[in-house]
């Protein structure tokens, strides 16, 4: 940004400032204003236009008046999707499923271990009054903290991971603007993940203990 460079078009030269870089286009390629053209070529030709349309305007429609005006003409109207951008997003939600799917069968196998452990115990609890409900919040409460702590764990590495991978990409340069992406509802729902993953994960082996009954858990002794 900065600097100086010369513009050069059939024998004319035009000294220019580089004010700006675009995150995609053609490498080869220089945009600049048409009046910096107009002083490059005293006869300019446009070879393209790009229209923007007033509020609540059909873009279809405008596309149709305008070839009917003149058939050599060819409106196309974009659609607004980016290819690239649309497959990125689905297979990193893809792999965000699947990583929280296997997530949850790790702490599912684990809490599964630790009531068949904890039978005894479980069953001196109702034996004394412990109902259901209380055994499904104990055993859920077990894992929701580790939860927590997990996420308070991940969550500045995946931010430190996220800008490292950003900042490297060799075919795009991003600007500050579209990284600076981790707004405070989406650090509050990512840190909670964690709890969410622990707790979806601990529900069943937590509800099939509270179904346990006194006289099962004590003659596993």
């Amino acid at each position: 940004m900065g600097d100086r460079v010369t513009l050069a078009l059939n024998g004319r030269q035009l000294p220019a400032t580089v004010v700006g870089a675009l995150v995609e286009g053609n490498a080869q390629a220089v945009e600049a204003s048409w009046a910096s053209f107009e002083r490059l070529d005293p006869d300019p030709r446009a070879v393209e236009y790009e229209v923007r349309l007033a509020p609540g305007a059909g873009p279809r429609a405008y596309a149709a008046a305008a070839e009917a005006v003149d058939p050599a003409l060819r409106a196309s109207v974009p659609d607004g999707r980016n290819a690239g951008t649309t497959t990125v997003v689905a297979f990193a939600s893809v792999f965000t499923v699947l990583i929280g799917v296997v997530a949850s069968l790790g702490v599912f196998n684990t809490v599964l271990l630790s009531v068949r452990e904890r039978r005894r115990e479980l069953g001196m609890l109702k034996s004394i009054g412990m109902t259901p409900r209380q055994v499904v919040a104990m055993t859920v409460a077990s894992v929701a903290v580790p939860g927590l702590a997990g996420g308070l764990l991940g969550l500045p590495l995946g931010v430190l991971a996220h800008r490292l991978v950003v900042d490297n990409v060799e075919v795009i340069t991003f600007p500050e603007a579209m990284k600076d992406v981790w707004s405070a509802p989406h650090v509050a729902g990512l840190l909670l993940a964690g709890v969410a993953i622990a707790v979806a994960g601990a529900l069943v082996p937590a509800r099939s203990a509270a179904r346990m009954t006194i006289a099962a858990a004590l003659h596993t002794e």
